[in-house]
């Protein structure tokens, strides 16, 4: 199985690149941030052709937004609202890997767009910042409270915080920048814990190497500094460790025609 999350940033803008991710990568599971568009309006018909009739969606009107595209049926889909917003940044649903032969049950999966956090890495000055520390404490409490040592489950999405050093550019200039600053990664790793989750892709790809799946539009070519961030990401628990037997990051995506600023990150489980 194959699952592949993307901030797509405007899935109306994207289906053509939506497209050839399909066409290029082939997952089962798609999970898109970011699709701003209202339920009701999101492109689900055109979605289905491409072969994905299974849908849960969380949309609104002009920013966030979360998706999960399913060649498989979806089960026990849900929506949560975190920090008292109604902004459409969690779905989560699953899957019966029976579906296709698969020995680990039903894998359940949760599609997140935490907060970008503004540009001043300070709660008392920021609100958009300290609303993204108190995401990341409540989703953590969330996940520790429903804790089970044999579910199987996925949590992927735009986290919008890059925590190793190889997943920036540049760890001493980005230490006081909102995405890699140390009350963020904190954060992140008690949201880690709280599943406790296992970070896909670094099982694949060392700790050592570096990589990024988001590179600003104010560059004017990405790819001559490369100075990117490592802000999407897909994390297991522990009944899905051992079946990890790829990840990958489509960096070629960011040079496509009408770009997201995000690219597709890919994991393969062995079911």
């Amino acid at each position: 199985m194959k699952i592949t999350t993307w901030n797509v940033n405007s899935v109306r803008l994207r289906l053509e690149n939506l497209a050839r991710l399909i066409k290029e990568i082939k997952p089962d599971v798609i999970c898109l941030q970011e699709i701003k568009v209202v339920t009701d309006l999101f492109p689900g018909e055109d979605i289905a052709a491409l072969g994905y009739p299974h849908q849960a969606v969380a949309g609104m009107k002009g920013y966030n937004g979360v998706a999960i595209l399913s060649k498989l049926p979806l089960q026990k889909i849900g929506t949560k609202d975190w920090c008292g917003k109604q902004d459409c940044r969690h779905i989560f649903a699953t899957i019966d890997t029976g579906d296709i032969g698969g020995k680990v049950g039903p894998i359940e999966i949760n599609n997140f767009y935490i907060p970008a956090g503004g540009d001043i890495p300070d709660p008392k000055k920021n609100d958009k910042f300290a609303h993204k520390l108190q995401f990341l404490e409540e989703s953590a409490k969330w996940h520790k409270a429903r804790r089970k040592k044999t579910a199987a489950r996925v949590l992927v999405g735009d986290l919008n915080i890059a925590p190793l050093e190889t997943d920036v550019w540049s760890h001493k200039q980005l230490l006081k920048v909102v995405s890699h600053t140390p009350v963020e990664v904190e954060g992140l790793a008690k949201l880690q814990a709280a599943g406790p989750w296992i970070d896909a892709v670094r099982e694949i790809i060392p700790p050592e190497e570096s990589i990024f799946s988001w590179w600003s539009y104010r560059s004017r070519d990405w790819t001559v500094n490369d100075r990117g961030r490592r802000l999407d990401h897909i994390w297991v628990t522990e009944p899905l460790q051992d079946k990890i037997t790829g990840a990958h990051i489509l960096r070629e995506a960011r040079s496509w025609e009408k770009p997201s600023d995000h690219v597709p990150v890919t994991i393969t489980l062995k079911l």
